[in-house]
């Protein structure tokens, strides 16, 4: 078994992160021989910083995690993402799009698409249309996709279907899309076991298809509940005291951010002061699906850790 966690380097990790964090560290070193591998997601150019990205490894070592091998960079791997695009290219599967993000939003939805789904206007341009656009717009690339509904067996959320989309495949920068990339990383370190946030939970039956459509290996898929402010809203800045720093801070040391998160995963049992190691020996998948499917509220982790 392999596992990771693979931040975007945008900022520092809040409990939210971590907490995902430390069930996909768990989740891979429960079964005893089990990698776990760290993958810095950094398409983001004008966001992703090296100093995010030192923090963040920094904050997962506090937590006590580890990971093996080097430090992968989606930044450091275009060439892989080309390959990949290349065949799908050579199969007859992609095609060009000069829509922009307005456009999507203001046309009509795909029918039974996914939210935000593409509804295909590029689709099926004549050779006088693309010409005619290129020279208005670089042109992103789409996967030319049939729309059949895929299915997923969740550890966690159990089955869940969805259609998929045209999704994009580069941007019209030429930066490789997410969809795209993490299909690729994932199969090209060996991952076989994905433990990530619920609101990738709609994205994952695209990265299902193009899998097969790569010949791929399929990988076992966990989706944990988001942690959310009092507003409802999935963690960020805005809700306060969210990151290791802000907790340092406050006098709250990593050992009981730990015991929280533990606690909030079905896996401790409140308020106690823990290390990741020790949340392996008691370690269950089942244990955290028979928490629920219900969000996490920073307010029960701060009564937690206070």
């Amino acid at each position: 078994m392999t596992g990771r966690f693979a931040p975007s380097p945008t900022g520092p990790l809040h409990v939210g992160n971590l907490r995902t964090a430390l069930l996909a560290w768990l989740a891979a070193r429960s079964s005893g021989d089990g990698r776990f591998v760290l993958r810095v997601e950094d398409l983001d150019r004008a966001n992703a910083s090296a100093a995010n990205e030192a923090r963040q490894s920094a904050d997962l070592a506090a937590i006590g995690l580890d990971w093996d091998g080097p430090t992968v960079r989606q930044s450091e791997r275009f060439a892989l993402y080309d390959a990949a695009i290349a065949r799908l290219t050579a199969a007859g599967l992609t095609y060009e799009c000069f829509c922009t993000r307005r456009e999507i939003r203001e046309a009509v939805v795909a029918p039974h698409g996914p939210q935000g789904a593409y509804p295909g206007t590029c689709r099926d341009l004549t050779p006088a249309e693309r010409d005619e656009r290129r020279r208005a717009r670089p042109p992103a690339l789409r996967l030319r996709a049939a729309g059949e509904p895929i299915t997923i067996d969740d550890a966690l959320a159990g089955s869940f279907t969805g259609p998929v989309d045209d999704v994009v495949l580069r941007r019209n920068d030429g930066v490789p899309a997410y969809n795209l990339a993490v299909v690729v990383d994932d199969a090209a370190q060996g991952v076989s076991d994905v433990a990530r946030g619920d609101d990738l939970l709609a994205s994952t039956p695209r990265q299902v298809l193009l899998q097969r459509l790569l010949g791929l290996p399929a990988v076992r898929y966990a989706h944990v509940p988001l942690v959310v402010g009092a507003d409802g809203q999935r963690l960020a800045k805005r809700h306060g005291a969210v990151t290791l720093e802000d907790l340092a801070r406050a006098g709250v040391a990593p050992g009981r951010v730990v015991g929280a998160l533990g606690a909030s995963l079905g896996l401790a049992g409140g308020s106690e002061e823990l290390t990741a190691g020790e949340l392996l020996p008691g370690f269950d998948l089942a244990a955290v699906a028979a928490v629920g499917r219900a969000p996490v509220a920073l307010a029960d982790l701060q009564r937690s850790w206070s």
